[in-house]
């Protein structure tokens, strides 16, 4: 049988389609942009750092800290800081949250009075501004929550240990 162009051509998509699937797993890893719906498993980052990034690295917020620094003082966090979230699978020994029933949207709470609008993650994977308006502790750890919204029965929310670091340091 000679090969004719339409068979060199089908021949070619049929490699092209055969060699896409092998690779799906490796090319699964990135997280094209979504909407966030119940029903989802997701882990939060903060700084590209957080429950599913599987490093020993931990999630550092900088704070801008002006003299020095006594027990319980605060500062604003240093421009250009994110938080975001990703979806999660349950094998994946990674799932820190979940949506539940009823949640289109995830809010993120930093543990303190906030002075302006809650940061709100609606899609996947889209880094949202840290607010430098936030007043948060010049050192030591603590948690930033990854919350539901709307909160049902089954939803959960996931945590980020952070570690509050002054940029004097």
């Amino acid at each position: 049988m000679t090969p004719t162009p339409r068979r060199c051509l089908v021949l070619a998509a049929a490699t092209l389609a055969a060699g896409l699937l092998a690779a799906a797993p490796a090319v699964a890893v990135g997280v094209d942009p979504a909407p966030i719906g119940p029903g989802q498993f997701f882990t939060g980052l903060v700084n590209g750092n957080g429950t599913s990034t599987g490093t020993a690295e931990p999630a550092v917020i900088k704070v801008v800290c002006p003299g020095p620094i006594v027990a319980g003082e605060t500062g604003h966090p240093l421009a250009g800081q994110t938080v975001a979230a990703l979806p999660a699978s349950v094998s994946s020994g990674t799932v820190a949250g979940y949506t539940g029933s009823a949640a289109d949207r995830i809010d993120v709470d930093f543990g303190v009075p906030a002075t302006t609008a809650p940061v709100t993650l609606t899609d996947w994977a889209v880094p949202a501004a840290i607010p430098t308006s936030l007043l948060l502790p010049c050192s030591g750890t603590g948690t930033v929550a990854f919350v539901p919204d709307p909160t049902s029965p089954t939803a959960r929310t996931a945590t980020v240990t952070v570690l509050y670091a002054d940029i004097a340091d």
